[in-house]
């Protein structure tokens, strides 16, 4: 059974690292014409694994320039999908993976149209999006929060995931569902879905300046109070 939102210690934590982030970092708010429509922000993430997000931007625009719908998109071969996602990491996979998701969705809906997630609870919504071809939590969640639906999903990335961790508000082998699962019951009930968005993107910052996988700059770091990993290493 999951706790009721803002009923665990851990959230005033949260609470105050978001003021101490924004103070660091500003506020980094999107605007609502960088929400995307959600199978945009959907071909972004299944073709985006390792990818810089500038790059995934500029393949999955390109995409829809060249062929004008998703439905299109999803009738090219995979060695023609992978000649145009040579900026992708990994190409070949981002192809296959493209192509499968998009003719999964067209198979279940008659088209590529994930206007009736909207209308679902956030759990079922996010749900038929992970049995989808490719698409894991990471992905759903920011459909549904990234996109124009602006709802309160929280998007996990590898710097979300590793300062959670090192902060130990989640279990230390967490996986992203996992950390997903146990941060949304903690979020500040407070907390719109542009807030929760604002957080993911200020920890992204942190993750990228202080909080590195292997070389973590624990005693410039502004949050070191509340990590306990930093404690252990002063």
């Amino acid at each position: 059974m999951q706790l009721p939102f803002g009923s665990d210690p851990r959230t005033d934590i949260l609470r105050q690292l978001q003021a101490d982030l924004i103070s660091a970092f500003g506020r980094i708010i999107r605007p609502p014409e960088k929400r995307r429509d959600p199978v945009w922000v959907l071909v972004h993430g299944v073709i985006g694994a390792q990818t810089k997000t500038a790059a995934s931007n500029a393949s999955t625009d390109g995409l829809l320039a060249e062929f004008c719908t998703w439905e299109a998109v999803a009738q090219v071969s995979v060695e023609e999908l992978e000649a145009r996602l040579k900026r992708q990491t990994f190409p070949s996979v981002a192809a296959k993976r493209l192509k499968d998701c998009l003719q999964a969705i067209i198979a279940e809906r008659g088209a590529v149209d994930l206007r009736h997630l909207d209308n679902l609870p956030i759990e079922d919504a996010m749900a038929w999006l992970e049995h989808l071809p490719g698409v894991a939590r990471k992905n759903s969640a920011g459909v549904m929060n990234a996109s124009s639906f602006n709802r309160k999903a929280m998007v996990i990335d590898g710097h979300h995931r590793r300062i959670m961790q090192r902060m130990e508000i989640v279990p230390s082998k967490a996986d992203t569902a996992r950390t997903y699962d146990a941060l949304m019951p903690i979020v500040p009930d407070e907390w719109s879905a542009e807030d929760i968005d604002e957080h993911h993107l200020l920890l992204k910052k942190l993750g990228q300046r202080h909080c590195r996988p292997r070389t973590p700059d624990c005693g410039k770091c502004f949050a070191q109070s509340y990590c306990v990993t930093a404690k252990r290493q002063t």
